[in-house]
């Protein structure tokens, strides 16, 4: 059997090279294997190659005039012209490093391969060799890094995958993800890790008290991490030094830090090793701090040096290497504290790290070449066994499977199947089976046993796992109190002294439960999750983490651990006369006896017993109402098209020129609305009252007798003042402060912005009542507004005209397409100070270039010179997904659910027709806001479900 591994730089130094090298040897020993790569940029190759092993390239870039390898025959300026143009195979954001030469070098070669399988190792080598293989080649996809949480380079794996014969990732829960995602136009699916290093790997001492950390020095490695870890650990132990091995960007910050340290004599930079088996060799541990690994093949590596490792539990790769208190420690991602105490167990006790490292040795076994290449070459022969006719008839009812679920939904959405962490406790799964038989409903998801239900909103979920906590305690009879911080997670607090009694009582309570309880700041062996029957058992901690898992049917909306409520063990302290906490509240960590008054907390209609301070109202409190307002169009309402081309006709435009006025995009309706008031009802339900301005239109689902639900008519808002009827949103805009029982403060949405996660009122206004901007890096050129420009900046222009008339300052940047904080006194003194300029807009039916921009900008400017409105932060994302790629974003998006806000909005049809656009929409939408708000008519399913 002849095997052909695809690599765009076989001399380049990473986890893909060095993979792809070593499945090479092993299987060379049965098989013609051989390598092409398609770019040369080195004389020699980064890692050794076997003699049994050849490496071909494509295009040989070494020089400044990339060149054909073969001979071509092409001048070097047609070379040139090609190497500079981009490719037409690839586009740049699935990898930039090809060009319109190696699209002419592929085309050629690929297809005139004489291989029986051919494997891509990148999402964009997928891409060519679904389309360029040779017809009766197999084709296998292997994936090295985190699909869920690729960047743009993701774009061809749930397009192309369907195509190939297989899809091979290293980890379960990467091809669970796929497989969710995927359904029955998935490929063969399959998770092979990666095998230890082949030949003799000298084995280290563990005495000579260094930490080692091996990887590229880019942020998400947290390189950083470690340093600070073992800041904190150099006094205790002196004779320790950390060795960080690579190179990257981030050197220099890492230099600085680990100065600001003052460990410039015990933290060594070391550049890039040729050979890391001699460093691993002189280690006693590995530390790998990385926010998110694939595998963490830096692991087995060291293991093969008999070195135990310390790793931050991050969503796949290092549980499945190491195994917890065994052959190393997992701290909780991201935990710094977590990360020291693991170090600081193996720094101080050196029979621990060597029993570890002897225990790493012995379970390589698990990862063995010899097992791994078997596996490699059981899958190769099935697949080349195969008929050819039927795996090509195979792959065309794949991809027309995926073809037709994506026609009618767009994207197929899910949400990450793993998470944060993952147990590896004796008895679990034998109570997880157990679970499972008295509970036939549950579903695993995420490495938890969960329950399935679509109408649990986030601050229902935030609340039942307090009470997984309260009710346990009630029921024992065990004293608590309900802290208060700035966080969404619900927190409570009982003394050390009853800790013992608490978690006997969630144990009991929860016994035939799925109910998962986390250690928190563990001082011991650094425990993992475990189910709330057995955390009697746990010791030594600060306190746990309690939550039951939830998943929606359509498994894009998991409650997991970010959810929980934490129960915290408060210790005495002598010298305050009171007791100290693990972390602060909003009163800080410690409270005198004396101030131990009862007090009652109210957390969604049910009172909770507290302590006095925390009933207070504090200064950083928001509690003022805040309402919301929305201004939306139905521009598939026959009635009002007919109104918006009359005024197209007396204005003498017509509704097929492209002005700013009337673009089609401007008045489609893909739903947008009923998700952007889910977004508040998900995240924000705080906001007292939703005002909908509309021209008489309403949606069908809407349910306008709910009580936070108001409806606003144009000709209320107007109340005779412009021109109506009226089809420009900055007229519209004009009278937002004229709305009848209005609040003060209000959020603005336009209905293509959502609220992304749990936010709280003082990410948009601070206590005293001022606005929070959020200001955008696009500039607003200088010059004269032009009728031949967008209408948003000739009005952006305009306002900054106003603004240097009145305060003598320029405006030069615009506002993120976000929520925008708003004072309805601002928009009335605007209102009142330049009274021509509003009254013109009002007057506009239509947009034009004479406008003025309030809620989006003038506003946020004027608010800020006369002293009611500030700078703030938030966490962003802008999607059009008019532009294909950017579509990649949207399962970035659903996946990691980590941005405060973002706007997800259609365009002028480039690449994308205006359909799938809708169907794209429409389908993250439904994925990201899969619960009905409390204002919906339950006979109104979803556009997508009709």
């Amino acid at each position: 059997m002849k095997i052909t591994y695809l690599l765009t730089w076989g001399d380049a130094m990473g986890g893909t090279e060095a993979a792809a090298f070593s499945q090479a040897a092993a299987l060379a020993d049965r098989h013609e294997v051989e390598i092409l790569s398609v770019l040369r940029t080195e004389d020699t190759p980064f890692f050794a190659l076997d003699p049994r092993v050849p490496m071909r390239y494509l295009i040989d870039a070494r020089r400044p005039v990339q060149q054909p390898v073969r001979t071509a025959g092409l001048e070097p300026e047609v070379c040139e012209a090609l190497s500079r143009a981009p490719s037409e195979l690839v586009p740049a954001g699935w990898e930039s490093a090809f060009n319109q030469l190696s699209d002419i070098e592929l085309r050629y070669a690929l297809p005139r391969l004489r291989t029986d399988v051919l494997v891509s190792t990148t999402p964009a080598l997928m891409s060519l060799i679904t389309r360029l293989a040779p017809p009766d080649a197999v084709t296998v996809g292997q994936e090295h890094r985190i699909s869920e949480l690729r960047g743009p380079s993701a774009g061809p794996l749930l397009s192309c995958a369907p195509q190939l014969d297989a899809l091979i990732v290293p980890t379960e829960p990467t091809r669970s993800w796929f497989a969710e995602s995927l359904g029955d136009a998935a490929p063969h699916l399959e998770a092979i890790p990666n095998a230890v290093p082949a030949g003799f790997q000298p084995r280290s001492s563990l005495d000579g008290r260094t930490i080692l950390v091996a990887c590229r020095l880019v942020p998400e490695k947290q390189v950083d991490h470690a340093i600070v870890a073992f800041s904190r650990l150099s006094a205790v132990h002196p004779g320790w030094t950390l060795r960080i091995c690579g190179d990257g960007p981030d050197m220099t910050r890492l230099r600085a830090l680990a100065d600001a340290q003052e460990l410039h004599n015990r933290v060594e930079f070391l550049g890039t090793v040729p050979t890391m088996s001699e460093e691993w060799a002189k280690a006693s541990v590995c530390l790998l701090p990385s926010h998110t690994e694939a595998f963490g093949r830096v692991l087995t590596e060291a293991f093969a040096a008999g070195v135990p490792a310390v790793s931050y539990d991050c969503p796949t790769g290092p549980a499945e290497v190491i195994r917890h208190g065994v052959d190393g420690l997992l701290a909780p991602a991201d935990d710094v504290d977590g990360l020291a105490v693991a170090l600081d167990k193996l720094m101080g006790d050196d029979e621990l790290r060597h029993e570890m490292g002897q225990a790493a040795l012995q379970g390589l076994t698990r990862f063995s070449v010899e097992d791994i290449t078997a596996r490699w070459e059981g899958l190769y022969t099935d697949l080349v066994e195969y008929p050819p006719a039927d795996r090509a008839r195979s792959r065309a009812e794949r991809a027309a499977r995926h073809a037709a679920a994506t026609a009618r939904r767009g994207m197929v959405f899910r949400s990450l199947p793993w998470e944060q962490t993952r147990s590896q406790v004796p008895n679990m799964s034998s109570e997880e089976a157990r679970l499972l038989r008295l509970h036939p409903d549950l579903v695993r998801s995420g490495g938890r046993l969960a329950g399935v239900r679509d109408d649990l909103m986030p601050v229902d979920a935030l609340r039942a796992n307090l009470d997984l906590i309260v009710d346990a305690l009630d029921a024992a009879g065990v004293p608590y109190a309900l802290l208060r911080d700035e966080g969404p997670r619900h927190r409570v607090m009982v003394t050390a002294d009853v800790r013992e009694a608490a978690l006997a009582a969630l144990a009991e309570a929860h016994a035939d439960a799925p109910v998962y309880v986390h250690p928190l700041k563990p001082r011991g062996g650094l425990p993992q999750s475990v189910l709330a029957s057995m955390a009697a058992g746990l010791a030594d901690i600060s306190g746990v983490r309690v939550h039951r898992p939830w998943i929606t049917p359509g498994r894009t909306l998991r409650y997991g651990a970010d959810y929980a409520a934490d129960l915290e063990f408060w210790t005495w302290d002598e010298d305050l006369t009171g007791y100290v906490g693990p972390q602060q509240t909003d009163i800080g960590d410690r409270i005198p006896l004396e101030a131990m008054r009862p007090g009652v907390l109210c957390v969604r209609n049910r009172e909770y017993a507290t302590y006095e301070p925390f009933t207070r109202h504090l200064v950083h409190d928001v509690q003022f109402p805040i309402d919301a307002v929305f201004t939306w169009v139905d521009g598939g309402d026959p009635k009002w098209r007919k109104r918006l081309e009359s005024a197209l006709e007396e204005s003498g435009r017509s509704a097929s020129e492209s002005v700013d006025a009337a673009e089609e995009y401007r008045f489609t309706n893909s739903d947008e609305l009923r998700y952007a008031l889910r977004s508040i009802a998900m995240f924000a339900p705080w906001i007292r009252r939703i005002h909908l301005v509309t021209d008489d239109q309403v949606p069908a689902w809407l349910n306008t007798a709910h009580p936070r639900i108001v409806v606003v008519s144009h000709r209320q808002l107007f109340g005779g003042r412009g021109a109506l009827p009226t089809f420009n949103s900055h007229a519209i805009e004009t009278q937002l402060h004229h709305i009848e029982g209005l609040s003060e403060q209000f959020l603005y949405f336009n209905d293509d912005f959502f609220l992304g996660r749990p936010l709280r009122p003082g990410k948009f206004f601070h206590p005293d009542g001022t606005a929070m901007f959020f200001p955008s890096p696009t500039t607003i050129p200088f010059g004269a507004p032009s009728p031949d420009e967008p209408a948003y900046l000739a009005a952006a222009k305009r306002n900054r005209a106003l603004l240097e008339r009145t305060f003598d300052r320029s405006l030069t940047h615009g506002f993120r397409h976000a929520p925008y904080a708003l004072r309805r006194s601002v928009l009335a003194e605007i209102d009142e100070r330049f009274p021509d300029e509003v009254a013109a807009t009002a007057a506009s039916r239509l947009r034009a270039h004479t406008d003025i921009a309030i809620p989006s900008s003038l506003h946020h400017h004027y608010a800020y010179l006369t002293g009611r409105a500030v700078p703030g932060t938030l966490s962003y994302a802008h999607v059009d997904v008019g532009d294909r790629e950017q579509h990649l974003l949207l399962t970035q998006l659903l996946t990691a659910r980590s941005h405060d806000a973002f706007c997800v909005t259609d365009s002028a049809p480039h690449t994308v027709p205006r359909p799938e656009q809708t169907r794209m929409i429409r389908a993250f939408l439904r994925g990201y806001f899969p619960l009905a708000a409390p204002w919906e008519r339950p006979d109104t399913p979803d556009a997508d479900a009709r």
